[in-house]
């Protein structure tokens, strides 16, 4: 019989303990604060830990032009981010199901969220048939991006579909974006494939009574560590009613200080290739030093 998420509201799954447990709901006190936060990621392909560049993924040979491949496994990069108490980051599975690589990559997320259970969200081929295994795994939140915008457009019936089977507070809506034609239009299919909805205020209004935080990776820029969507950012600081988390493009300081001025200190941030946890120049712990200043 499938599990009730829905009435479980602000619990994360610990299989560790076979019980539930509350969960703090940072998204709430960042909005009072005004703070920027730092949000880990943990990206999975080919089942391995790597940073790729984002516009270069592509499922027919399960191919990616690699910045980096970690010798450690995704438990290691969870067990890091529970010590340091670093919640709210995203494990994201980037082989489809079906593929050679799918269960190797699945395993890897699985470990990664038992590892630090309630601690990390996941993303990757969610849809509400999947979302309950990984909630069980450890999973605060569910990622979803192409279930919902399957063909092109927003599917309402499976947005609702998904908030009664896991509940708007565990629901993360994934908008990540890339540029055409003076807009950033929203794409799926781990970023292959353009959809007919663009990134706009009256969208993330629309959208947000469907779920407890936004994800969003600036597609053209992810993995080159070459500065940030100003234009993406600035909109999304002006909005700014439930947590965003940015990803895309930071690759020093000076785009860290540009990412919490434009976006007003609303946005949360992810980096991936640029820490030197996965190969780049900037240190790990001046990051969250960097931060967690006032």
């Amino acid at each position: 019989m499938a599990m009730d998420i829905h009435k479980c509201r602000d619990v994360c799954y610990d299989d560790r303990k076979r019980r539930v447990k509350p969960v703090e709901n940072r998204g709430k006190a960042r909005r009072n604060e005004e703070k920027m936060e730092f949000r880990p990621c943990i990206d999975i392909h080919n089942g391995k830990v790597k940073q790729i560049v984002g516009g270069t993924l592509e499922d027919a040979g399960s191919r990616a032009e690699e910045n980096f491949v970690s010798e450690q496994d995704a438990a290691y990069y969870a067990g890091l981010y529970q010590r340091q108490g670093i919640r709210g980051g995203h494990v994201i599975l980037l082989n489809p199901a079906g593929s050679a690589y799918y269960e190797a990559t699945k395993e890897q997320a699985l470990k990664a969220l038992k590892a630090y259970a309630g601690g990390l969200q996941v993303g990757g081929g969610i849809t509400p048939e999947n979302a309950e295994e990984f909630l069980r795994a450890g999973a605060s939140h569910v990622i979803v991006t192409s279930y919902v915008f399957d063909g092109g457009s927003i599917h309402y019936g499976r947005l609702e579909e998904l908030k009664r089977t896991v509940g708007k507070e565990h629901l993360v809506l994934d908008l990540s974006c890339r540029k055409r034609e003076g807009s950033y239009y929203i794409v799926t299919n781990r970023w292959q494939k353009f959809t007919e909805e663009a990134v706009r205020e009256e969208l993330l209004e629309e959208l947000s009574s469907f779920c407890d935080e936004f994800l969003i990776h600036a597609v053209d820029v992810e993995g080159k560590s070459s500065g940030i969507e100003a234009e993406l950012v600035r909109l999304l600081g002006e909005w700014g009613k439930i947590p965003i988390t940015y990803a895309g493009g930071v690759g020093s300081f000076s785009d860290l200080e540009l990412l919490r001025k434009l976006g007003k200190n609303n946005l949360n941030v992810t980096i991936g290739s640029a820490l030197d946890l996965f190969g780049g120049p900037m240190p790990y712990q001046e990051v969250l030093d960097y931060i967690g200043k006032e």
